[in-house]
């Protein structure tokens, strides 16, 4: 087994005991012995528990970057890459409710897993060919954060097996956030500064990071 199977064993476990007995009761030593894993190497690879939830936000960003010929304009670009992150989720539903419903009460977490999201939706945007660089970049990566936030609110309660209200949400975000400047039209200063605080019409921008979940890890 290499190191790539082992980790997906191993998160595999943790969210299928997340989905059981509530994602507070996970531990790593527990997904390992799930999973039939050798304990020295589940500690060594996951020496926090959130590494787990790292992990798979690492997961999720390597299906959705694999193929770098992905075809159609930014807008479109933008749209594959965040339904092919989504795709991952889908296959770990049940446990990563259990952990949204863990994290209002768990802010420590939270934090860390809004500040990997930063660094997954940067290489997400560079990925479609938006520009991140400068200020200018800076507020469009977090209008990326803004969209997918949203996007994964509604996921979270969309029971259709083909994600069609994700999917219609996801269209919608990136429609708003694409009047306030997320994709490139000629000039990067043209960004409608002004108009970015409409943008709580797609997600409350100061609850954005609060509410962010699982995302890429910088490792």
């Amino acid at each position: 087994m290499d190191n790539d199977d082992f980790d997906t064993a191993l998160v595999s476990a943790a969210l299928t005991l997340a989905q059981d007995r509530g994602w507070s009761s996970v531990t790593v030593l527990a997904a390992a012995r799930q999973a039939g894993l050798a304990l020295p190497e589940a500690r060594r690879r996951f020496p926090l528990k959130a590494s787990i939830l790292l992990r798979l936000g690492r997961m999720a960003d390597d299906v959705a970057l694999a193929d770098d010929m992905i075809c159609g304009d930014v807008r479109e670009r933008l749209f594959d890459l965040l339904m092919r992150r989504l795709d991952v989720f889908q296959q770990y539903r049940g446990g990563l409710q259990s952990v949204f419903r863990t994290l209002p009460m768990d802010p420590a977490l939270t934090i860390l897993l809004g500040g990997a999201t930063v660094e997954s939706m940067r290489w997400v945007a560079d990925a479609a060919g938006v520009n991140t660089t400068g200020v200018v970049g800076f507020v469009r990566v977090n209008m990326l954060v803004a969209v997918w936030t949203h996007t994964l609110r509604v996921w979270e309660k969309d029971e259709s097996p083909d994600m069609g209200s994700t999917m219609a949400a996801l269209d919608l975000a990136l429609d708003k956030a694409g009047r306030f400047g997320l994709f490139p039209t000629g000039a990067d200063t043209n960004t409608n500064q002004s108009g970015l605080a409409d943008l709580e019409d797609v997600t409350d921008m100061d609850t954005a990071f609060a509410s962010t979940t699982i995302s890429a890890p910088h490792a």
